[in-house]
């Protein structure tokens, strides 16, 4: 499988800069996966898709202020650090530019000595360990030194942080936000679960890796960043009642969906638990719980692509995006959906 397989012409202006005012009135192109068949609705309408009986798994991660501007405390060099993955006693694994200034052994200082930061090492592809130290909690100074990390095709700076937050964000930790989850609103997740539909939350902090292209020609030689996923008993419960039932499991956003089939085992039942999760989802790869999709439109040749073409078919994935782009679809973080359905 050639990552050329996966490419398609997307016009810059389509790149959707800022999120519209209303969440719920970005438009949903409405794609079945079987047929190829579209709709072009808006958002708020998915309620029509949904049934009685289907349930919505959605990742409750919460943004972290992860980028961080300092200076080296010997030099006063201007250093910018982007934390990636928590490890144990405040140390982080982060990116760091110019890395080339920060061996291990130098101190970066943030906020006026507000946080300090020690490089202790250097790991894959040239990321560095920091040992941070501070008075106080670490959550809080970050909320009032850091800013949030947007995707690298966002050209400016939000005016409101939690626009880059779910409605339903609740645990800190991802570098990057489940963005299919950024169409809904409060009004509308209590109008869903009105109906009668579930919703299951389940936790992925989403790493940077996500918006990291692929390198290689052959995408089966592709090495997936690795990601911390967390499943609650009660909400496996609710996923695996469902199945059994014969409702539809609904993942709002490749996050999700990464999250519950990397927990599910060949039996098709998602079992609770914590860990790590590099899981690679590109044609050819049988879904074990996984029904349908809320999705946005996503970078070409890039492993997000892969995985919707293996829901849905690769010739029926690039059609649906020609069709958006004819229609000006907005792409990316901040732009409209797809609701992938059987």
């Amino acid at each position: 499988m050639n990552v050329k397989d996966f490419y398609f012409d997307l016009p810059q202006e389509l790149i959707a800069q800022d999120p519209l005012e209303d969440r719920s009135s970005s438009r949903l192109l409405v794609l079945d996966k079987n047929t190829g068949e579209m709709e072009h609705r808006h958002f708020r309408d998915i309620t029509e898709y949904l049934r009685p009986g289907d349930c919505l798994v959605i990742n409750n991660t919460k943004v972290i202020p992860a980028r961080l501007f300092g200076v080296k405390e010997d030099t006063q060099a201007k250093i910018e650090v982007l934390l990636l993955k928590r490890r144990e006693n405040d140390i982080w694994e982060t990116l760091v530019k110019p890395g080339k200034k920060c061996k291990p052994g130098t101190v970066i200082v943030f906020g006026e000595g507000l946080l300090k930061g020690t490089v202790i090492d250097v790991v894959d592809e040239g990321n560095r360990l920091i040992q941070f130290s501070y008075e106080g909690i670490f959550e809080e100074i970050l909320d009032q030194l850091g800013q949030m990390p947007l995707p690298p095709y966002i050209t400016h700076q939000l005016k409101d942080k939690n626009r880059y937050q779910t409605v339903y964000a609740e645990h800190d930790g991802s570098a990057a936000a489940p963005t299919a989850g950024l169409h809904f609103t409060k009004e509308l997740l209590a109008q869903i679960e009105a109906m009668g539909v579930k919703i299951a939350h389940v936790t992925l902090h989403v790493g940077l890796g996500t918006f990291r292209p692929v390198k290689v020609e052959n995408v089966l030689e592709h090495h997936m960043h690795s990601e911390f996923y967390i499943v609650e008993e009660s909400e496996a419960k609710k996923i695996n009642d469902t199945k059994a039932a014969g409702g539809r499991v609904i993942c709002v956003g490749t996050t999700s969906c990464r999250t519950i089939e990397s927990a599910t085992g060949e039996d098709g039942i998602l079992k609770a638990g914590s860990g790590w999760t590099d899981i690679f989802i590109y044609p050819g790869y049988k879904f074990k719980i996984l029904d349908c999709l809320i999705t946005n439109f996503h970078l070409p040749e890039s492993t997000l692509v892969m995985l919707v073409s293996a829901l849905a078919g690769r010739e029926h994935v690039l059609h649906a995006y020609d069709e958006a782009i004819k229609e000006r679809y907005r792409f990316f973080s901040f732009g409209d959906a797809m609701f992938i359905h059987d």
